[in-house]
């Protein structure tokens, strides 16, 4: 491994640390104060929606919730997780199509309600996933911890959470030179908390003007702002634990990935992570009509109307040559 690897479509890693280091390329531990940043920022994304999940759920059980409590849940989780899969995912991380600099910005801006980490630290982290993905390296595999029942559970537990907590960060010049240059981009790293304050916000607001009341603004807060986020984010987590583990594997990779269905459906098709890892530079991860992919779906929408551009997909013969069973 050296700084030459390309980390994404026409990005080459411009730095990071070499193997004679005795480190992981592009990866370095942190200190004690940036270890324990990092360490309370995750618990803080972990447990605060959570706290506010469970008052929503209190709501629920009382009968204390309005249709437009869920409504906006279920606007809100689509910003959410379309920032997240056509954003940061598809549109950042992997260079999958191109659009104009008013619909980047709302990708981003839904991307970074959805409090998975600003922009730099979201894609260093994917693309170090996807250069080592499942070896030494990757920063939530949840196949590194063992072979016995207990350490698969355990490397699945690790996968899904606790990952967020480890005491290294992913080299900014070695895994995203090409977003650390661009002003833009960078403007949305930089602006990210507030963000994240505009998606608790905006869902309060509107709660309160429908209803005309605290009440509806408390709730609209709890349903579309902390319960939105936490299991809009539980689901998007089980992509790199549950989807590295269960799952079918029509196509020839050299990780764990798997396609699963159910994951598939919460997270808008980055459940289909075999055919993800099989071809990660394409902007739709089904590779079957019938496969669920809301994302792709969108965007091919989004491509007609000329929002988007320079839609990128595998070539039959690409399909055919990683195929397992002839497609």
């Amino acid at each position: 491994m050296t700084s030459s690897t390309q980390v994404a479509p026409g990005v080459t890693a411009a730095g990071g640390l070499s193997a004679a280091d005795g480190q992981i390329p592009g990866v370095s531990p942190l200190q004690d104060s940036g270890a324990r940043v990092k360490r309370y920022t995750a618990l803080a994304v972990m447990l605060v929606p959570l706290a506010g999940f469970a008052l929503a759920v209190r709501q629920l059980v009382l009968g204390e919730f309005a249709v437009t409590d869920l409504v906006l849940f279920a606007v809100f989780y689509f910003l959410h997780m379309g920032g997240i899969t056509m954003g940061f995912h598809r549109y950042l991380a992997h260079k999958t199509f191109r659009t104009s600099k008013w619909f980047e910005g709302l990708l981003l801006i839904c991307g970074s309600m959805a409090a998975q980490g600003p922009i730099m630290f979201w894609v260093t982290t994917h693309r170090r996933h996807h250069l080592y993905s499942d070896q030494k390296g990757d920063p939530h595999s949840p196949n590194l911890a063992g072979t016995g029942l207990f350490a698969k559970l355990r490397g699945l537990w690790y996968a899904h959470m606790p990952w967020m907590l480890a005491p290294d960060t992913s080299g900014w010049t070695f895994f995203a030179p090409d977003v650390l240059r661009d002003r833009r981009l960078f403007f949305y790293h930089r602006t990210y908390a507030w963000w994240i304050v505009l998606g608790l916000v905006l869902p309060a607001a509107i709660g309160g003007v429908a209803s005309g009341s605290w009440h509806g603004a408390w709730n609209g807060l709890l349903f579309g702002g902390f319960a939105r986020i936490f299991l809009a984010n539980q689901a998007a987590w089980c992509v790199g634990s549950v989807c590295h583990m269960f799952g079918g594997r029509p196509f020839k990779t050299d990780d764990n990935s798997a396609n699963n269905w159910p994951v598939a459906v919460l997270t808008f098709g980055e459940g289909l992570q075999n055919n993800h890892h099989a071809f990660p530079a394409s902007y739709r991860h089904s590779v079957k009509w019938y496969e669920p992919d809301l994302s792709a779906w969108v965007l091919w929408t989004l491509g007609k109307g000329g929002v988007v551009w320079d839609l990128r997909s595998p070539e039959p013969a690409a399909i055919r040559k990683l195929a397992k069973q002839p497609h």
